[in-house]
């Protein structure tokens, strides 16, 4: 894969100054920075799959988050609590195709990181097929996304709006197919109509037109969240399809144990967690709420990878639902950046840096000062 429009170097920045992004992971428009090899990156995930329903359990998967499924999240979820399979956050296939400044922005990796799935939302095959050809050999996966319900998308022929429009999806995946035959595993990420049987009509020709995995999220593009999930939209969905092709159910995942019922009422392969996993990075490791030794770990990655401040800053907030106090989780809200936030939790409590002993290791107890 080529790698144009490479940035040129920039200035080493200030050890002092924490109100942008600390150092940069990788980017795919940065060829020297590349791994030469990346095996989370080369991870078959069909395989995953297969071996998990072989073993009669779901795989775990933490969903695409707008803005919060950065690589610091994803390697927290994924190296430490469990999770199985991540997600980018849902990119704009055009900006990606186009702009030097969204690659950089939009997509970065590193050697650990993965397996993960680069979702795009795309109107056309041509914006899709364009964008995959940046990013497939560095991800395990290509997911297109059918249920983003926010208008300004819609409007331009993204997310749920695709939803009515199975023609144009079905040219998507056909186009992906006939440039990169089976070398990219596809996935679509769908809503349900109120007619079921018009979600189960999509799903099969999803599946035909070459999805290898189908997620479901069981909800009306415009209901919200505090709609519980239709959970018989699913088992259809997964009844419908092949076997070959996976499906994952999404939504109203909190602990572990939501995982038995979703299963069990829908007999999917795979659940996927979004707001559970940003309020307990640790759900799918059993955790009720988020252990400490989370948020020292996020903060490593932060540190080490770089992530805007306002990320991080938003996802210490939901993880220390459970460890801080009203108060303290609103005056962390008002941080203005990442040194501000470093004071702010180093006179509070006992922030490990790794390398230092007892990093990552306490759970609830002993982490305040």
């Amino acid at each position: 894969m080529s790698a144009p429009n490479k940035p040129q170097p920039t200035a080493p920045l200030l050890a002092q100054d924490y109100s942008i992004p600390l150092p940069p992971a990788i980017t795919i428009d940065d060829a020297e920075t590349l791994p030469p090899k990346c095996e989370p990156c080369k991870t078959d995930i069909l395989s995953l799959f297969a071996k998990a329903r072989s073993e009669n359990r779901p795989l775990y998967i933490a969903a695409p988050m707008v803005r919060y499924s950065r690589l610091p999240f994803r390697l927290l979820v994924q190296r430490h609590f469990d999770v199985h399979l991540t997600y980018t956050p849902m990119m704009i296939a055009r900006e990606f195709r186009n702009s030097n400044h969204a690659r950089i922005a939009d997509f970065s990796t590193c050697e650990i990181d993965g397996p993960v799935i680069a979702q795009f939302g795309a109107p056309n095959a041509t914006d899709l097929v364009d964008a995959t050809g940046f990013v497939k050999d560095y991800v395990a996966g290509i997911g297109l996304n059918c249920g983003c319900p926010i208008k300004e998308q819609n409007q331009e022929g993204i997310g749920a709006v695709l939803m009515q429009r199975i023609e144009v999806v079905e040219s998507m995946l056909q186009a992906v197919r006939e440039k990169f035959g089976r070398t990219v595993v596809l996935d679509v990420k769908i809503r349900i109509h109120a007619d079921l049987d018009r979600t189960v009509d999509f799903a099969k020709r999803v599946a035909a037109a070459g999805a290898d995995i189908i997620t479901v999220h069981a909800r009306l593009p415009k209901q919200r969240n505090s709609v519980p999930p239709n959970l018989e939209a699913i088992r259809r969905v997964r009844e419908a399809v092949p076997r070959e092709v996976y499906v994952v159910a999404n939504g109203d995942c909190f602990l572990q144990v939501d995982t038995i019922k979703i299963v069990q009422a829908t007999g999917v392969d795979g659940v996927m967690a979004a707001r559970g996993l940003l309020q307990n990075p640790a759900l799918f490791a059993g955790y009720e709420r988020t252990p400490w030794k989370a948020v020292e770990l996020l903060w490593s990655y932060a540190m080490e990878y770089g992530s805007p401040f306002r990320n991080i800053q938003y996802l210490i907030v939901e993880m220390t639902q459970g460890l801080l106090t009203k108060q303290e989780r609103a005056d962390l809200r008002l941080l203005k950046h990442y040194q501000q936030m470093e004071e702010w939790l180093d006179e509070r409590f006992i922030l490990k840096r790794r390398g230092e002993v007892g990093f990552a290791q306490l759970e609830f107890d002993g982490y305040r000062r």
